[in-house]
């Protein structure tokens, strides 16, 4: 780990906090007076770059390995058989309750194959029947796009966290991320947590670019990076507003809290900006909104009308305006009616397991606990010292720093409000700030030499030595669970009771068949019987098990996927617990539990042969935000 000497002056009695801005020219400046030459300049940036391209490697080489050794999760078919639908068809109408750039970045190296994924019954229960050619292959295509854009998040973070603190506060938040089992997993999938992810990040980012220089050039970048946002997922409309609000109020050197001096202009700009990006993400489909007679009518390009007679019903304000006669023009109708099914989705709720309970609508304390149990031990202490430190005064941050914490805090607020968040993946746009105010520490650490940091004692190399300790314990914790990052537990949690903690996506989000197909491989005259949970039919990876009805008891090997040991999504939540109190032979992937069952009269029944297929069924929404 670099030390490296920064410029960055302390703040003066009575004066503001100095910002990210003058910090970065402070230094530049330091080292020109140092340096004297641009050619040594030059050289020491690369060698200052050598350490973050090292950990961007790690990290790919990390995803990679994910990526290779997972099977398909339960979301993924469906959104990628969702950006085919899109690309080749034009048509939005899949997923409509999610936008469409997690679906259409993934799929653009299969856009124009012959990939193919065909479910059962899609109108009830979206369960694959089959992947042509095979889904080996079509999740190494596709999933690299996201550890793609996970590499572009590492990249900004490193270069945010270099402007706001110095080289080595940069690099213990590079390792950190390298070694996040979270940001591995989402970035190695194809879903929208992990882009959701980064647009948050860039906004951030560019937020304060854009404070540091208001341009015009800089309103439109700032409207593209917005438009981004919104196409990412529908938990981003109040990062939006909450940017909206910012750039209103931000001058370079203070917040302006009178109407009269607001950036009206810059705010205006970049609001159109994003909603042409929006309208171009939907490829600039035009909607009809028809209203009347009590119904609502909503006509989409190369979809079937859609009709909506219960609103008045449910909603008694809405009855005398809906008997009015309005017809609309809406450019990405579509994302309109995104919004309007996450809304009943909201009020519907969705289930949510911890510690043995089955909630639905989660506490805060279900959030508290799961960020507490699946982000890494490290990462928690560096953050908490950091705060700390911060509030005793022993740091100072940049005002630009606190800007940027708005936005963590804000997504915080409306995720605790949300009642269909139910993994810890809904946090996840979190995780980076909290890595960036984790590597504040190192400021601290290495004492008062590096000018802007106060401290209360000279030479802290103990603290350094600490700080670099603590890197390699936490590659070597996140390790522990490699290449299973999503089942990742800190180390308080044994494998083998995780599945009394946290389920579904926190857990078991039906990522192990490739792990039992190995075992069935090393086990071939072993009679296995299967309770899996996920959306493929395990028979399109040559998985040959017979299916485990809920409540059916055998004898043999029995395979139950954790999250059906949790009893979540079952139709009775001890549908599968009979199975626990033999003993656990093995637990494939960190998510499939096998149990040796000794033969009984009591627990062994012929399984039925009839209806198998058809009582083959996932009790869980298709698709969840």
């Amino acid at each position: 780990m670099a030390i490296e000497e920064d410029y960055r002056p302390v703040a003066a009695p009575g004066r503001a906090v100095t910002t990210s801005v003058e910090w970065a020219e402070a230094r530049e400046i330091g080292e020109d007076s140092r340096h004297g030459t641009s050619d040594l300049q030059v050289r020491r940036s690369w060698k200052q770059l050598f350490l973050p391209a090292l950990m961007l490697l790690l990290y790919s080489l990390q995803c990679i390995w994910f990526v290779r050794t997972q099977s398909l999760t339960f979301d993924e078919p469906l959104h990628i058989a969702a950006g085919l639908e899109e690309w080749r068809d034009g048509r939005f109408e899949l997923v409509s309750d999610h936008p469409p750039l997690g679906h259409l970045l993934p799929t653009v190296p299969i856009a124009h194959g012959d990939w193919t994924i065909t479910f059962y019954d899609p109108t009830k229960v979206f369960r694959v029947q089959s992947i042509n050619p095979d889904p080996v292959t079509l999740a190494n295509r596709t999933r690299p796009v996201n550890v793609m854009l996970g590499v572009l998040l590492g990249v900004l973070l490193w270069v945010t966290t270099r402007s706001f603190f110095s080289v080595g506060a940069a690099n213990v938040a590079i390792s950190l991320f390298a070694f996040s089992p979270s940001l591995i997993a989402h970035f190695s999938l194809v879903t929208t947590d992990g882009i959701c992810t980064l647009m948050v990040f860039a906004t951030a980012v560019q937020v304060l670019r854009w404070r540091s220089n208001p341009s015009r050039a800089q309103a439109i970048l700032l409207g593209v990076v917005l438009g981004l946002l919104l196409l990412a997922k529908l938990s981003t409309p109040p990062i939006f507003c909450l940017t909206f609000v910012l750039v209103l109020v931000l001058k370079p050197d203070r917040w302006d809290w009178s109407p009269r001096r607001w950036n009206w202009r810059a705010a205006v700009l970049a609001t159109c900006v994003a909603m042409l990006v929006v309208w171009a993400g939907y490829f600039f489909h035009v909607s009809r909104l028809t209203i009347g007679d009590g119904k609502v009518n909503l006509s989409f390009p190369k979809r079937e009308t859609v009709v909506r007679d219960s609103i008045g019903r449910r909603f008694k304000f809405m009855s005398a305006p809906l008997q009015k006669h309005v017809e609309l023009v809406i450019p990405a109708g579509e994302y309109v009616e995104a919004v309007a099914e996450i809304f009943q989705r909201n009020e519907n709720g969705h289930k949510a397991f911890l510690d043995g309970r089955i909630s639905k609508s989660p506490s805060v304390t279900f959030y508290i606990v799961e960020a507490l149990l699946k982000w890494p031990p490290v990462v928690w202490l560096l953050f908490l010292c950091s705060v700390v430190l911060l509030l005793l005064k022993k740091l100072d941050l940049p005002a630009d720093l606190y800007v940027m914490l708005l936005y963590p805090v804000c997504f915080l607020v409306f995720a605790i409000w949300a009642r269909i968040t139910m993994g810890e993946r809904h946090l996840l746009p979190i995780y980076p700030f909290v890595l960036l105010l984790a590597s504040a520490f190192w400021e601290f650490a290495i004492g008062p030499s590096a000018g802007g940091v106060r401290s209360s004692k000279q030479g802290k190399r103990a603290l350094v030595f600490i700080v670099l300790a603590a890197l390699v314990v936490n590659a070597a914790d996140a390790l522990r669970y490699a290449p299973d990052y999503l089942s990742y537990f800190n180390v308080l949690i044994p494998n083998r009771t995780s599945y009394k903690y946290l389920s579904d996506s926190n857990l078991d989000w039906g990522q192990g068949l490739l792990a039992l197909r190995q075992y069935e491989a090393e086990h071939p005259n072993e009679q296995i019987f299967l309770a899996y949970f996920g959306s493929v039919d395990p028979a399109v990876y040559g998985i040959r098990a017979a299916y485990l009805p809920e409540g059916q008891r055998v004898s043999g090997t029995v395979v139950v996927s954790a999250t059906h040991l949790s009893g979540l999504y079952l139709s009775g939540s001890s549908g599968y617990q009979w199975v626990a109190k033999y003993p656990i032979k093995a637990v494939l992937n960190h998510s499939l539990f096998v149990f040796a069952v000794p033969s009984a009269g009591e627990n062994s029944a012929p399984v039925p042969k009839t209806s198998e297929r058809k009582s083959r069924r996932i009790l869980h929404d298709p698709i969840t935000q």
